[in-house]
């Protein structure tokens, strides 16, 4: 009797998943069959691949066997099946795409470039900014160039980029009243404040506090501090770098380092914390959440994670790991900081085969999306320096690096970004609206910064 009474059971237990099967079954055969559309903007055209970018700026590379759209248009597309949002390409069936009108609210601003994003209170005033501005004045505000040797104040009057980055070299001897000087005199040309920005994460990288004009010693590196004294320690150093950099004209620290490393051997392991991931994404959150209280914004690098992965400054390197090894491991970190209100995240130039076999992590758009899709970031994504060697070999890189998804492209070769840019509206391979939306979001940050109401 009890055998009988268990055989019933499995038998209802078998037949009640039958059903949940074929319940799930029936929903994936519908779901293939609906008709759903996807409005979105059209960044890139190559033969019968069309790329577009959405208002999430989630971006999506269809096939379509007929005629296809333009670059610059906004669309409506409607397709069979369902997106892959961890594969920029789309296998499923495209049917048709209309174009639609691109329609403005009461202020004037188009609803192709709102989203509920960390900077928005600025939309209104950025949009204005931005209408004003010369085409040249757009592609330069995209650029985060390395601090010329000579003739600064010229070429930022002439070209007006987004900022400067600065090294050791470019501070070096120098006094915190020459420092301040040398950051006023550069915003005083700008029609635009400019970023000015410096690795400044302690330990061996540490531009600033390597001239002891500027502080005594070097600030320590993360490691060291979590040592002394735990994520108070973190806190307080924080706070001090804040108060430094803010004090002689700094306004953007390309730090902190959330990586997850513990092994010595590792290449980037003495610039991290050096502890495991849900240790790290700790340190994250506190290094972001103490930043905001000081005018100086903090960038998580380098996404989505080094790994143990070599030196892209001399080649490229890969990364093998599992997708699930990654979203695991290296991505918390990111997360926690993100939720902590982090403005910009910088991208490695590791290529994460996982996620992308084809492209290093700064130039694809699959890593993009999983900024903006999975982790919700709706803040600036920078590209690591443009002129690394791990690019070296990679044509057209700055026009790529717009179109993967970032905002603000590192480079020490200004002109020849410029010209890349630039030829590439002229082919229409972009369209001016796509340096729209990244300038827009660019002043909309500076707005939040409070870099707009200065300088004035």
């Amino acid at each position: 009797m009890k055998s009988l009474r268990v055989v019933l059971i499995l038998l209802i237990f078998i037949i009640v998943i039958a059903g949940i099967i074929g319940i799930c079954k029936k929903e994936e055969i519908v779901e293939k069959k609906a008709t759903k559309s996807l409005v979105a903007t059209v960044t890139n055209v190559e033969g019968k691949n069309v790329t577009v970018q959405d208002n999430n700026n989630v971006i999506y590379t269809f096939k379509m066997n007929k005629k296809t759209p333009k670059v610059g248009q906004l669309v409506s597309i409607e397709y069979k099946g369902k997106l892959n949002k961890k594969s920029t390409l789309q296998t499923l069936k495209v049917t048709t795409y209309k174009t639609k009108e691109v329609t403005k609210d009461e202020d004037g601003l188009p609803e192709d470039f709102k989203d509920d994003g960390i900077f928005s209170d600025y939309y209104i005033l950025a949009y204005k900014k931005l209408k004003g501005m010369t085409l040249d004045e757009k592609v330069a505000q995209t650029l985060l160039v390395l601090y010329p040797a000579e003739n600064q104040q010229e070429i930022l009057k002439e070209n007006q980029f987004g900022g400067y980055l600065f090294f050791s070299k470019d501070l070096k001897d120098k006094t915190k009243d020459e420092v301040v000087k040398m950051m006023n005199d550069l915003q005083k040309v700008a029609k635009i404040p400019i970023l000015t920005a410096v690795d400044e994460e302690g330990g061996i990288v540490a531009r600033v506090s390597d001239n002891p004009n500027l502080r005594s010693e070097r600030f320590k590196s993360p490691r060291e501090l979590y040592l002394e004294g735990g994520m108070t320690r973190i806190r307080e150093d924080t706070k001090e770098k804040s108060e430094l950099l803010q004090s002689v004209g700094m306004n953007l620290n390309l730090a902190p380092v959330v990586d997850v490393s513990t092994n010595p051997d590792d290449y980037m392991y003495s610039r991290t914390l050096g502890e495991n991931t849900e240790l790290t994404a700790e340190f994250a959150k506190t290094v972001i959440e103490e930043s905001k209280k000081e005018d100086v914004s903090y960038t998580l690098k380098h996404f989505p994670g080094y790994g143990n992965n070599g030196d892209t400054h001399e080649g490229s390197a890969n990364d093998d790991r599992t997708y699930e090894e990654i979203m695991k491991n290296d991505i918390p970190p990111f997360e926690a900081g993100i939720k902590a209100g982090a403005e910009a995240v910088l991208v490695s130039h590791n290529i994460v085969s996982s996620i992308d076999k084809d492209n290093p992590a700064s130039l694809s758009t699959n890593v993009h999306n999983l900024l903006r899709d999975k982790l919700k970031f709706t803040g600036i994504i920078i590209t690591d320096d443009l002129n690394m060697d791990a690019l070296d070999s990679i044509e057209n890189k700055n026009v790529k690096a717009l179109l993967a998804g970032n905002d603000l492209l590192i480079t020490a070769d200004y002109e020849e970004s410029m010209k890349q840019i630039k030829t590439a509206l002229e082919e229409k391979v972009i369209d001016e609206n796509l340096i729209d939306k990244r300038v827009f979001r660019i002043l909309a940050w500076k707005y939040y910064k409070g870099l707009m109401f200065q300088n004035k």
